[in-house]
């Protein structure tokens, strides 16, 4: 169950120019609460706005109402300078859109004019510097125009959830992995707020939760899931799970919902005894992700990616290439897309991604953390504390690869690219798929390396480009990076290349 997002109460408000017919207006906005269909997250503003005072008496009522998002909706030319006001004094997220003209026998009386009208609420929303979405194409029937208020739900869960985020950390990054660059100062310009702590404060609070009372409702989910190949391991992990819990409710704050951003090594499993990335995944598939090697950055993306889809999702290293004899044997000229060698690649963390993300055909369980058993306990010894990852190839299917970061200069910006986990048996350890994405060579090359972003990725399991653009475009991020298809070139591509 997805605990740490905000559920959207959409709130619809009709306007209409008082030189047009306001019926007009109305009749329009109720075929759109009909063709809507859900009325549980719907309010339909009885309020029609001509004026400013019916804009402060709309707004009113749709606060009154529980509302948190609002479609302004032009069933006609509309009111510029009450319809912008609108989202001027709604604490939340305004999406525009606007009325089509219905047919060719009614254009006298029956003319909206909403198709200019949206111009008008453009120009005024930038002169007031007001910040709104306006779908792709914002005019339409009544069936249209509740498509793109359902279009918006996640766009707006996304904004909701992230003005009332706390980013909350431990430790520093390991060496070595400071390509995990964190200014903070994208993260106040985006309204999250961040909370900073030391790994022994970690420590200290883990220690406090000894014998805690509930560490066998805890261990019991966890054997439910089928997360106790290490018997022994399970109180210790649950211990750990119930000190985030709570340290999460103690620290958010003035804020509502928190993700986080922790050191997981080399310090950590000999310190507690066990690798954090099975609590970790536990806590991402409840709508709380844990981003590993504090990467700041990559929990926000993966918080961004929960709102979106509404569901988990997770972290991962953009790992190794693919063998070619894997290539040939396995995905060469066997899928829709005729993907080439280099449009593929391996996803790879070490055990934080959910079990319900992994393929059951792979026998996913708690497993050890390979390469720091080689790192941290003696050569040909059984594993230790080096346990607690959750291991298993990543179910197939479509994906998103994502990430919102802060540059090495501070710079927001921002990359989306979708793609698709093939049903490849990876052959590998960790938490792994093997990942393809149209012309990925190419995204890696001028995107991922020419703009110098670091090696991890959010991946959302579904295809939600259109959302989190909508949504990065909304933040006002300058760069918003994509795969671009063959043919259309990067600035920086060699054309003779």
């Amino acid at each position: 169950m997805m605990k740490n997002i905000p559920n959207v109460k959409l709130g619809i408000i009709a306007v209409s120019r008082d030189c047009f017919i306001i019926s007009l207006s109305e009749s329009r906005r109720a075929a759109i609460v009909k063709a809507y269909g859900n009325y549980t997250d719907l309010y339909e503003c009885p309020v029609t706005v001509e004026n400013e005072i019916d804009m402060l008496k709309a707004v009113e009522d749709v606060k009154k109402a529980g509302c948190n998002a609002l479609c302004v909706f032009l069933g006609n030319f509309g009111p510029e300078t009450p319809e912008t006001l609108i989202a001027k004094n709604f604490d939340g997220p305004v999406m525009y859109a606007a009325a089509a003209e219905e047919t060719q026998n009614n254009l006298i009386d029956g003319r909206g004019d909403a198709y200019c009208g949206v111009l008008n609420c453009s120009y005024n929303l930038g002169l007031r510097h007001l910040k709104a979405v306006i779908p792709e194409y914002p005019v339409g029937t009544a069936d249209e125009v509740a498509t793109m208020m359902k279009d918006f739900i996640p766009v707006a869960r996304t904004l909701i959830g992230l003005s009332k985020l706390k980013v909350i950390t431990f430790g520093p990054r390991p060496q070595d992995f400071f390509a995990c660059n964190a200014p903070i100062k994208g993260l106040y310009d985006i309204g999250v707020e961040i909370q900073e702590n030391s790994e022994l404060d970690l420590l200290v609070s883990y220690k406090a939760h000894a014998n805690d009372p509930r560490i066998n409702d805890i261990i019991k989910e966890m054997e439910a899931e089928g997360g106790n190949a290490f018997p022994e391991m399970l109180p210790r992990m649950a211990q750990f799970e119930l000190t985030l819990l709570d340290w999460a409710e103690k620290n958010k704050g003035a804020r509502e919902y928190v993700v986080f951003a922790n050191k997981c090594w080399p310090a950590f499993p000999e310190a507690f005894g066990f690798e954090p990335c099975y609590v970790n995944s536990r806590l991402a598939s409840k709508g709380i992700p844990v981003a590993c090697e504090v990467d700041i950055y990559g929990g926000l993306s993966e918080y961004i990616g929960t709102c979106v889809t509404g569901a988990p999702v997770t972290l991962l290293d953009i790992n190794n290439s693919v063998p070619a004899d894997m290539y040939n044997e396995s995905i060469k000229g066997k899928f829709k897309y005729d993907y080439k060698l280099n449009d593929t690649f391996m996803g790879f963390h070490c055990g934080n991604t959910p079990m319900c993300r992994l393929a059951p055909e792979s026998k996913p369980a708690v497993k050890y953390q390979l390469i720091q058993h080689r790192l941290l306990e003696p050569k040909d010894s059984k594993p230790d504390f080096t346990r607690g990852t959750l291991e298993g190839d990543l179910a197939a299917g479509d994906i998103t690869f994502f990430r919102l970061h802060a540059n090495a200069d501070g710079q927001l910006e921002a990359y989306i690219a979708q793609g698709e986990v093939l049903p490849v048996a990876t052959r590998s350890f960790g938490g792994i798929g093997v990942f393809a994405i149209p012309e990925m060579g190419r995204f890696y090359r001028h995107v991922l390396i020419s703009k110098h972003y670091p090696h991890h990725g959010a991946v959302a399991f579904g295809h939600v480009g259109k959302a989190l653009y909508t949504v990065f475009d909304y933040l006002g991020i300058p760069d918003i990076a994509y795969n671009k298809p063959a043919g259309q070139l990067y600035v920086d591509e060699n054309p003779f290349a």
